[in-house]
């Protein structure tokens, strides 16, 4: 294993929390009978299983959550942190019209390397590409997970001083310690909020991860899998780690054929 796999070493956490964002789509794009589908609900069961330890969350089920701690009068901007807080913001708007102008900033989370993580995606410098907020009455910012806050920090610090005096973000999970911390610079509205110590004691990940090369990502190289990083998912699933990896390859295979 690398030195970047050894150095992001992952606990087995007390509780896991696992978005499902890959049945749904799966069976939307290859066909709910297909077998990359059964695959895909094979592995949610599979790892459903540890019903004391793991639970899979899924989309409607959050964005009850988030409705169910509004009402909120509509934003006159709402930016989306990254592809999945736009979607979030989109799917929130369906619900309550909360959020008419939603406008993207591509930041993320990445490996630097060194054991940490650090913002990148910036594309520039983002306090320059926030500054016309300042005119704004009213600004929400959405993401999808509040894991560490490192992602929804960085675009709140990188907000005008002062920021539009109805500033609030919105997430649909998080660890309650980080969104704390988040609140500790703008209000703040989650769906599900879990206790406990980061990765020790709670943790999230999202199930397309496990299998799509899209959830580690890494300064000036591909990103990788979950599935990539066997210790981790060996580290999430104890008891049937085997399994887990077997599956997660083959539906990896179906989703991701090489070139050619």
């Amino acid at each position: 294993m690398e030195e970047t796999g050894r150095a992001y070493a992952q606990p087995t956490p007390s509780r896991l929390y696992i978005h499902d964002d890959l049945t749904a789509e799966v069976a939307r794009d290859l066909g709910g009978a297909s077998a990359a589908a059964a695959d895909a609900r094979d592995l949610l069961a599979l790892v459903a299983q540890d019903r004391g330890r793991v639970r899979v969350l899924t989309l409607a089920e959050q964005i009850d959550a988030v409705v169910a701690r509004g009402p909120h009068a509509p934003f006159e901007a709402t930016l989306g942190v990254g592809a999945a807080g736009q979607r979030v913001a989109h799917a929130l708007h369906e619900r309550t019209g909360w959020f008419p102008c939603v406008r993207g900033v591509g930041v993320t989370r990445e490996e630097d390397g060194t054991g940490g993580y650090r913002l990148a995606g910036t594309e520039g410098d983002l306090s320059e590409r926030l500054a016309d907020l300042g005119a704004c009455s009213s600004l929400a910012i959405v993401d999808d997970t509040v894991f560490s806050g490192l992602t929804m920090k960085g675009v709140i610090g990188a907000l005008p001083v002062p920021r539009p005096p109805r500033t609030h973000a919105f997430c649909l999970r998080g660890v309650a310690d980080s969104i704390a911390a988040v609140g500790a610079l703008c209000a703040i509205t989650a769906g599900v909020a879990a206790p406990g110590r980061l990765l020790e004691e709670v943790s999230f990940i999202n199930a397309s991860g496990l299998v799509r090369r899209i959830a580690i990502r890494r300064p000036g190289r591909p990103p990788l899998a979950f599935f990539d990083r066997p210790e981790w998912i060996r580290a999430w699933f104890p008891a049937v780690h085997a399994e887990v990896l077997a599956l997660c390859r083959r539906l990896n295979a179906r989703l991701e054929p090489p070139p050619g």
